[in-house]
């Protein structure tokens, strides 16, 4: 019998999946606001699945397989990236600390760019190109998609669409694993996120905080930055800065695919998640602008209340715990990951940075 939970971070709800043996034994989620404000809350979930063999911790932009026991002031450093005057986002660093003290036993796992399926060119001057959630949502549409067409892992390839409440990434499986993504920090609007910057406007920003990242997306275009998804579409066809919100979100999201797609070599299909996502205009939409691409279909998942990365977080725990899933992991070369999240950056300061750190 293999217990485990996965668990995902994101940026409006903490989720949490347990398994045992495959079958679900919870499925629930947390406003992020009420982590950030009681980091314990975490804890109180994981104890009250008991005799757990392992849990997939709450990774950020991940590390090589690494144990919740081996985690040092580094280490922590390389999970968030995030000074440590800055004022609490997602409650991240908070609930990594307690999960030490309370020796949970269990793994922090990789981001895309530590995997050693995606090559090395790719990886210059990128940190971001897919958190560690963002490989857990991958992890659900592969394992997903092999079931649906009764393949193996390896004969699977797909674009994933990952459009979750803050911010939007799009990964290219090829053949079971994934050899390229574009990070909700790197590439096209998110509903909060500005995604990638440009250069010149970062220099007029200057130095800035780590929270500006989760701003300046959709809802801040269109003028109201605590604006719902479902307050967006509805405002869609009334207004004009509406309107242009919802070209900038939708247009860069299809940009980005047509990027990857050049990395998977032909698009055999295009795989939708995220919370985002599941609002029927945003969803019909975005189906119908990536039609020209290939078919479109929205990833389903097993749970009925936890988002995609906690589904694929909980299927990674069962592979590393030795569940069935462990031909996913393999696949995902999970195991094999390596390197840092400031690996082939060639700007001086990093180089500084790195020195400091001791990397």
């Amino acid at each position: 019998m293999v217990r485990v939970c996965g668990i995902d971070p994101g940026t409006g709800s903490w989720d949490f999946v347990g398994l045992e043996d495959g079958e679900v034994i919870l499925d629930t989620s947390i406003p992020t606001k009420n982590i950030v404000s009681n980091p314990s809350l975490v804890i109180d979930v994981i104890k009250s699945l008991s005799n757990l063999d392992l849990i997939v911790a709450p990774s950020g932009y991940g590390l090589p397989l690494t144990k919740i026991n081996e985690l040092d002031k580094k280490k922590s450093f390389l999970l968030t990236l995030k000074r440590e005057e800055e004022r609490k986002l997602i409650g991240l660093n908070e609930v990594i600390e307690l999960l030490n003290k309370e020796k949970v036993n269990g793994y922090f796992i990789p981001g895309i760019k530590h995997l050693p399926t995606v090559p090395k060119y790719r990886k210059v001057g990128k940190i971001d190109m897919g958190t560690s959630d963002k490989l857990c949502s991958a992890a659900l549409a592969l394992y997903e998609e092999a079931e649906r067409r009764q393949r193996d892992y390896g004969e699977i390839s797909f674009i994933l669409v990952e459009m979750g409440s803050g911010f939007t990434a799009v990964m290219g499986i090829e053949n079971g694993r994934i050899v390229d993504a574009v990070g909700g920090a790197e590439g096209g609007i998110g509903f909060l996120a500005c995604g990638g910057l440009d250069g010149e406007l970062a220099y007029l920003l200057g130095r800035f905080d780590k929270d500006l990242l989760y701003t300046g997306g959709a809802a801040y275009i269109a003028g109201y930055d605590g604006l719902s998804p479902q307050e967006f579409e509805i405002m869609v066809d009334r207004d004009e800065r509406f309107k242009l919100a919802w070209e900038a979100l939708l247009e860069s999201t299809v940009k980005d695919v047509a990027a990857i797609n050049i990395s998977v070599g032909g698009t055999p299909q295009i795989l939708i998640s995220g919370r985002l996502s599941r609002f029927d205009k945003i969803q019909k939409e975005l189906r119908t602008r990536l039609s020209d691409f290939a078919d479109v279909r929205m990833v389903k998942g097993f749970a009925k209340i936890a988002k995609e990365a906690a589904q694929g977080a909980a299927l990674i725990a069962d592979g590393l715990a030795g569940g069935n899933n462990q031909n996913l992991v393999d696949s995902l070369k999970i195991r094999e990951a390596s390197g840092t999240v400031l690996d082939y950056i060639y700007f001086k300061e990093i180089e500084e940075l790195r020195e400091r750190i001791g990397i």
